[in-house]
């Protein structure tokens, strides 16, 4: 029989799972997961999900550091027909009050470290949802308790080789929702941007092509799941059958090099706040890249200086230059032999995306003119979760009823060969540490301090960072605030 392409994101696990059962999909710390299993304790999830009263596009937010139960969630929850919803595992209280009441969710899978501040975030709300807590359940607040599923109890009887009587899951189809992935923007506030299956498989599908990943490809995610760029590295080596070896931060660079020698990594996703701190080490010769094929970046451009010092510290590796943005995943990217000739590129635009460089009125403007970029294709993802206004000014009709064109709010220009460059973007979004920061939230969230007036922020070049942050205050007189006293603000919201 004949066995066609899955349409549907969870499928494609599923369908490794079949080919290699046995084979190491996951790598976490001490865990080692092998598809099979991972497949399994997803469909038990997912059972469970459905028990609790999950529907077919309800919305369920993972609310947890990188770890193996986020993975697991994210594929159960796709099972159950369900939209995940991945957030930061370091956010505040007031922002994931925000992200739950935008996207009202059915459930919440959380660990119990994050109680109080799940606790805060639902006090005064009118949100109703279950919870499934990872952890000791014994710190689980006495006002969460009656809402709450236990992760450890769920898949017991997994180790009891038992199986959970529920009724068929919801059949999806590509077109379904598959999840919000929130980003910063210029409103100040989080957007949920609308991703479907075939969104999702149609961009991993070309950026596994143009990096040629094979299920022999071991790649080393230190990025948060949160974020798009790590998200999709689990999504992608699932399609291809390969392997994932998930840390949670990268500030210990020692023991991200130590885990890369060890596991053999193959393939590196970095941004350039990493490659700062990798180019600023000592003693690199002591570990062995030897398997290292490629080093990927995106989020932010790499200064050419980091670029030229990245091809001489490792000659025989490739360099992916890429350029994307959560509302169409990925965009361009720059093949590793052009790098030499053309550092500061974006490249072109990958495989089954178009692209244009328009002026003010939307005509595309000559090679060498600066303009903003414009984005076709089936990687432009649905708009903006009950956003319909922002979304219209940001996904824009085509030629026909389904053709949309994504604005990306981004300066370029194209160059006589069609290479892109990028000059900078029309909001205020500061990218640092590879990610986007909202100058106008910091911005909010400041003059909401007793005793601020007005606030500005904005983003200053940092070797390492990208950006750093720097906040002007007008403060009241009355009150003599000190910059103690305003960082310790910062730091709690």
């Amino acid at each position: 029989m004949i066995e066609f392409d899955p349409t549907l994101v969870h499928e494609w696990l599923s369908r490794s799972a079949r080919r290699f059962p046995d084979k190491e999909a996951l790598i976490f710390g001490e865990e080692r997961w092998t598809y099979k299993n991972l497949e399994q304790h997803a469909w038990h999830l997912a059972a469970s999900l459905n028990k609790a009263g999950l529907k077919r596009q309800d919305r369920v937010v993972i609310f947890l550091d990188n770890c193996t139960e986020a993975v697991i969630s994210i594929y159960a929850i796709l099972k159950a027909g369900g939209i995940f919803v991945t957030l930061e595992g370091s956010l505040k209280a007031g922002k994931l009050k925000y992200i739950l009441q935008n996207c009202s969710p059915k459930v919440i899978i959380t660990h119990t470290k994050k109680a109080r501040i799940v606790n805060e975030a639902l006090k005064d709300s009118d949100i109703k949802c279950q919870i499934f807590w990872v952890g000791k359940q014994e710190k689980i607040p006495d006002d969460l308790a009656f809402c709450s599923f236990s992760w450890e109890n769920i898949f017991s009887t997994i180790n009891k080789n038992k199986r959970l009587n529920t009724s068929p899951l919801p059949r999806c189809i590509d077109v379904d929702l598959a999840a919000l992935i929130y980003t910063s923007g210029s409103t100040g506030q989080a957007k949920g941007v609308m991703t479907t299956h075939h969104n999702m498989i149609s961009a991993a599908r070309s950026i596994i092509q143009y990096l040629d990943n094979s299920e022999d490809d071991i790649v080393f995610n230190v990025l948060p799941l949160s974020f798009d760029y790590g998200l999709y590295q689990i999504i992608m080596t699932f399609m291809f059958g390969g392997t994932v070896v998930l840390f949670n931060s990268f500030l210990y660079m020692h023991q991200v090099l130590e885990i890369i020698t060890r596991e053999k990594v193959t393939g590196f996703p970095v941004v350039p706040t990493i490659v700062a701190m990798l180019l600023q080490m000592q003693n690199l010769k002591k570990y062995d890249f030897s398997k290292l094929k490629y080093i990927s970046n995106t989020a932010a451009a790499l200064p050419v200086k980091h670029i030229r010092e990245l091809q001489n510290l490792f000659p025989g590796i490739k360099i992916y230059s890429m350029y994307g943005l959560t509302e169409c995943k990925r965009v361009s990217f720059l093949p590793p032999q052009e790098l030499t000739k053309k550092p500061s590129s974006v490249g072109k635009a990958m495989n089954n995306c178009e692209v244009f460089v328009v002026d003010k009125e939307g005509n595309e403007v000559e090679a060498g003119q600066e303009g903003e970029l414009v984005i076709r294709g089936s990687n432009v993802m649905q708009g903006y979760w009950n956003d319909p206004v922002l979304t219209n000014e940001t996904y824009r009709q085509g030629s026909y009823p389904e053709d949309r064109m994504l604005h990306s709010g981004d300066y370029f220009k194209k160059d006589n060969e069609g290479f892109l460059y990028f000059f900078g973007r029309k909001d205020d979004i500061i990218k640092s540490r590879g990610e986007k920061v909202s100058a106008r939230e910091i911005e909010n969230t400041l003059c909401a301090m007793t005793g601020i007036i007005e606030a500005a922020a904005i983003g200053v070049p940092d070797e390492i960072l990208g950006h750093i942050i720097r906040v002007f205050v007008v403060p009241d007189p009355e009150f003599n605030l000190t910059k103690k006293e305003i960082l310790k603000f910062c730091a709690a919201n």
